[in-house]
């Protein structure tokens, strides 16, 4: 894309930078590491008997890529989703060079928007990279099966990529909150990490308050109520109405998030 700022550049800055090295690094690492937890330990049913995704990672590389996104999207992808989505300005204003790059010139929307067309990027190559390895090591030491449920039962493997892209859209789609209100913190704090810690403290409050019985059906208005609906993808026929519900949530919390961000941005005084 020709003008000032281009895409192409910004993805090299960005992809030069330590932490998105040390996010990628962690999270290509990570599938191997459970496979030698799950080498050197044991397997089997919880004490009362019932089983879950960890007693069953270890049947196929398919189940593997299943457990190891279901421990990982509470938590290590949202943060990875808020460090590149409130980062990417608040870095610039804490390095004093934000100033400089709107005087070279670049319209403030344009600014806005290639960094955050370029942190989605990155957010999305993250929450990609970690199921692909893992299936990649699962299927290496455990081999290549039919997906086994915890509630009995297998799914063909060969239909399993299709359940899968779903399951991992889903994912996408759910972590687009914290992508947006990072990105909003991002514009309206200097402090890059006010702003990735802001958005990982939104999740944390939310899971909190999801455990509270007595908000009733107010629950279903917390941005994290519907984090794992795409378990309902695992069942011999899907069931919708979780992963409907949860995507329209993420996606309007999302899209007056942003607005309010280029809003801020539009009429910030910057300063460094």
């Amino acid at each position: 894309m020709s003008g000032p700022l281009p895409l192409k550049v910004e993805a090299v800055r960005q992809f030069r930078r330590r932490r998105t090295m040390v996010a990628f690094g962690f999270l290509l690492l990570l599938p191997w590491i459970l496979v030698i937890a799950f080498q050197l330990g044991g397997g089997g049913p919880d004490e009362d008997g019932r089983m879950s995704l960890a007693d069953v990672a270890t049947t196929s590389g398919l189940n593997f890529a299943l457990f190891t996104l279901f421990v990982s999207t509470g938590f290590l992808l949202v943060v990875t989703v808020a460090l590149f989505c409130g980062d990417t300005v608040a870095s610039e204003a804490g390095w004093s060079s934000l100033r400089y790059l709107l005087a070279a010139p670049v319209p403030r929307a344009r600014l806005l928007r290639q960094k955050l067309a370029v942190a989605l990027g990155y957010a999305t190559a993250a929450v990609l990279a970690l199921p692909l390895m893992a299936l990649l090591a699962g299927t290496l030491v455990f081999g290549w099966s039919d997906i086994t449920l915890p509630t009995g039962g297998t799914y063909p493997a060969e239909s399993a990529f299709g359940r899968m892209a779903i399951i991992v859209g889903y994912s996408l789609v759910s972590q687009l909150v914290v992508a947006a209100l990072a990105f909003l913190l991002s514009v309206v704090t200097d402090s890059p990490l006010g702003a990735v810690g802001g958005a990982v403290g939104l999740v944390i409050i939310s899971n909190i308050l999801d455990a509270v019985t007595a908000l009733g059906d107010w629950r279903d208005l917390l941005p994290t109520r519907f984090t794992y609906a795409w378990l309902d993808a695992l069942q011999p026929d899907i069931s919708w109405n979780g992963m409907i519900q949860g995507a329209s949530l993420s996606v309007t919390y999302a899209v007056v998030l942003f607005a309010l961000a280029f809003r801020h941005f539009r009429g910030k005084d910057v300063t460094s």
